[in-house]
C-alpha cells in the first residue's frame, strides 16, 4: 500500500499549467515518486490519490485511488459518488426468477460455494450463516473511494462509477460500469455495460455485453453482445450473441448462438445449440420452475425443455420436450422426440466420440491462473458411477416388471424395450469400467468416501463430506468464507484416497464380500479390458463421422473423388 502526500505549490502550479482542474488541490494526494509531467486535462474532483508512475489525460476524476503504473485516458467519468461495497453482497436471484435460491455475490466467490448457497436451501440456518458470511465480506468491502490497481490501462470508457479495478486489467470503451468489482487481468471491451456485478480475474467482456446482477468467474469470455441478469458464470463459461436470465452456470457453460435463450435453470460443462431454448412458462403461481441440466448436457440445434425437469449427467437433448421430465439417474443418454412423444435411449452417448472429446477437451482449455473453484475431471468418479448403478436398477426393475412390452413408461419418458437392454450392457461395462479404473488410480487411506457423492458444480466429493461441512457451518466452527473454502479444498487435495475408498466398498458390496487383492487386482485388469472396448467403440463413432458419406460437399471443384477425397481429409485433418 502506498502513502500518500499532499502536492506542493510548485506541483500545483505544473498541475494547472497542463489544463487540469481541481476543486479543491488540497484534496489531491500523491505516492512518493508522483510525477506531474504526465498528468493533462482533467478535472479533479473529491479525494483523489495518484500512485507513481501514473498518467491521466482528458478525464473527469472523482474520489478514486490510481495504482502505481496506470493509466486513465478519455474518461467522461470515473467517480465514486456515494460510499459502496462495489458489488459486494449484491442478491443475484439465480436459477429462480422470483428470488427463492438467490445467493450474494462477492470477490472470490466460488462455484462450490455459489452451488451451496443456492441449492442447498433446505438447510435454513446453513444457507442464513452463509448469507450473512457475505454480507461481513460485503460490508469490510465498503468505503466512499473507489480504486484501480497497479499496471492497469482505462481508455475511452464513459462512465465508471463505484467500481473497483484490480491489477493488470484493460478497459477500453466501455459504455457503463456500475457498482462492481473488477479482478485482476481482467479485459473490458467496447460498449460493455455491466451494472451490480463482480467480475473475476482474467475474465474477458467485450462487444456490446450487457449484464445486470451478476457475477462472472475467472477467465470466462463473454462477447458479441450477449446479454444476462441475474445469474452465476462461473470458471471457462464461454457465452456469445444469446441471453441468459436466473441462470446457474457452472464450470464451462458455453452458448454462442443469437438465438438461444437460456432461463432459470442450472447447467455444468454445458452447450446450447442454435435455437434452443429452456424456458419457464407455467406462471399460474408465477415463475417459479426451474430446470437442472446436470454435468455434460448438451442441447442439440432448436431443443427445447419447458420447466420444470432434470437430466442426468452427459444427456444429449433433441427436440420439444414439455412433459416435465425427470431423468436424473439415466446418465450417457439420448434424449429424442419422436412423434410427440420424449423418447430416451439409455448409455447411447458411451458409444459416442463426441462424449469422449468433450471430457478430453475440458482440462485442455483450462485458462485459470488463480484457480478458486475446484474442478475435478475424472471420466471414472463416484458420483456419474453412482448413478450408473442407480439407472442400471432402473432398467432391470422396468424389464422385470413388463417383461413382454415393446414400450417402457418411465418419469415422463418413454423407452424402447431393445433401447433399455442395451443400456443395461452398456451401464454393466461402464460401472465396471469405473470401479477398476478408481481402485487402479487411487490408493488405500482410511479416508471414507462411502455413501453417495454428489457434483457441487464441478466438485465431486461425497454428501458425507458436504453434511459435516455444512453442520461446522450451523453450529459456528465455520465463521467464514475462507474456512469454507479451505475446507472443501482439503476435501479435494485427497480425492483420490475417498474415491478409491468408494470403490473398494462398492465392490465389496457387489461381491457380497471384502474383496481380497487377488480379487482388486482382478477387477483393475477387467477394467482396463472394458475401458479399451468403450474406446473402440467410439473410435468407431469417430470413424462413422469421418466416412466418405461425411465428405459430402467438399473438393466441388474437384474432377476425380481422389481429389474430394483429399480435400476432405486436408480439411478435416485426418492425414
Amino acid at each position: 500500500m502506498n502513502s500518500f502526500r499532499k502536492l506542493s505549490a510548485e506541483e500545483i502550479l505544473v498541475l494547472e499549467a497542463q489544463s487540469n482542474r481541481a476543486d479543491d488541490w488540497s484534496s489531491v494526494e500523491v505516492a512518493e515518486g508522483f510525477s506531474a509531467a504526465s498528468i493533462y486535462d482533467c478535472r479533479l474532483r473529491g479525494t483523489v490519490r495518484i500512485g507513481k508512475g501514473v498518467g491521466l489525460r482528458n478525464s473527469n476524476i472523482c474520489n478514486y485511488e490510481i495504482g502505481d503504473g496506470s493509466t486513465v485516458e478519455n474518461v467522461a467519468a470515473l467517480e465514486c459518488r456515494r460510499e459502496s461495497t462495489f458489488g459486494n453482497g449484491v442478491s443475484v436471484a439465480t436459477m429462480n426468477e422470483c428470488e427463492g435460491r438467490s445467493v450474494k455475490i462477492y470477490e472470490g466467490l466460488t462455484a462450490q460455494t455459489g452451488y451451496i448457497a443456492a441449492v442447498y436451501r433446505h438447510r435454513r440456518i446453513t444457507t442464513a450463516r452463509i448469507e450473512r458470511m457475505a454480507d461481513e465480506y460485503a460490508a469490510a468491502k465498503r468505503s466512499a473511494i473507489g480504486r484501480i490497481g497497479r499496471n492497469s490501462r482505462i481508455e475511452g470508457a464513459r462512465f465508471i462509477r463505484e467500481t473497483n479495478i484490480g491489477d493488470d486489467v484493460v478497459i477500453e470503451g466501455a459504455s457503463a460500469l456500475g457498482n462492481g468489482t473488477v479482478g485482476n487481468g481482467a479485459y473490458i471491451g467496447v460498449d460493455v455495460k455491466a451494472y451490480d456485478f463482480i467480475i473475476a480475474p482474467n475474465a474477458r467482456i467485450d462487444n456490446g455485453v450487457v449484464i445486470e446482477r451478476c457475477f462472472i468467474g475467472e477467465s470466462v469470455i463473454m462477447d458479441k453482445g450477449f446479454s444476462a441478469s441475474e445469474s452465476l458464470f462461473f470458471s471457462n463459461s464461454h457465452c456469445e450473441n444469446g441471453e441468459a436470465a436466473s441462470i446457474f452456470a457452472g464450470p464451462y457453460t458455453v452458448s454462442h448462438h443469437k438465438s438461444t435463450l437460456l432461463i432459470a435453470g442450472m447447467f455444468s460443462f454445458f452447450n446450447a445449440g442454435s435455437g434452443s431454448n429452456q424456458s419457464n412458462h407455467l406462471f399460474k403461481s408465477g415463475a417459479v420452475h426451474q430446470s437442472v441440466h446436470l454435468r455434460g448436457c448438451k442441447f442439440a440445434s432448436g431443443a427445447y425443455i419447458m420447466s420444470p425437469a432434470i437430466e442426468a449427467p452427459f444427456t444429449m437433448i433433441l427436440g420439444h420436450h414439455s412433459r416435465h421430465h425427470d431423468i436424473a439417474d439415466l446418465p450417457y443418454s439420448y434424449l429424442i422426440e419422436k412423434e410427440g412423444r420424449s423418447m430416451l435411449i439409455p448409455g447411447a452417448n458411451l458409444m459416442s466420440y463426441g462424449t469422449v472429446r468433450d471430457i478430453e477437451k475440458w482440462p485442455k482449455r483450462d485458462k485459470r491462473k488463480v484457480r478458486g473453484d475446484i474442478i475435478n475431471f475424472e471420466e471414472y468418479n463416484p458420483y456419474i458411477t453412482g448413478k450408473l448403478i442407480k439407472g442400471l436398477n432402473i432398467l432391470n426393475r422396468l424389464a422385470e416388471e413388463t417383461p413382454d412390452t415393446e414400450l417402457y413408461g418411465y418419469n415422463k419418458v418413454f423407452i424402447k424395450a431393445s433401447h433399455l437392454q442395451r443400456g443395461i450392457k452398456l451401464y454393466n461395462k461402464a460401472i465396471a469400467a469405473s470401479i477398476g479404473i478408481m481402485l487402479r488410480d487411487g490408493r488405500p487411506s482410511g479416508a471414507d468416501g462411502r455413501g453417495e457423492w454428489a457434483d457441487l458444480a464441478g466438485q465431486y466429493i461425497s454428501k458425507n463430506a458436504v453434511r459435516s461441512l455444512l453442520d461446522s457451518v450451523d453450529d459456528g466452527t465455520i465463521t467464514s468464507l475462507d474456512e469454507l473454502d479451505s475446507r472443501l479444498k482439503a476435501f479435494a487435495e485427497h480425492y483420490a484416497e475417498y474415491a478409491y475408498d468408494w470403490a473398494f466398498e462398492t465392490l465389496a458390496e457387489l461381491l457380497g464380500h471384502r474383496p481380497d487383492g487377488d480379487e482388486t487386482a482382478a477387477a483393475i485388469a477387467a477394467a482396463e479390458n472394458i475401458h479399451a472396448s468403450l474406446r473402440r467403440m467410439t473410435d468407431d463413432d469417430r470413424l462413422n463421422d469421418c466416412s466418405p458419406e461425411m465428405s459430402i460437399g467438399y473438393g466441388i471443384d474437384c474432377d476425380t473423388d481422389e481429389e474430394r477425397e483429399l480435400d476432405f481429409k486436408t480439411v478435416r485433418g485426418l492425414e
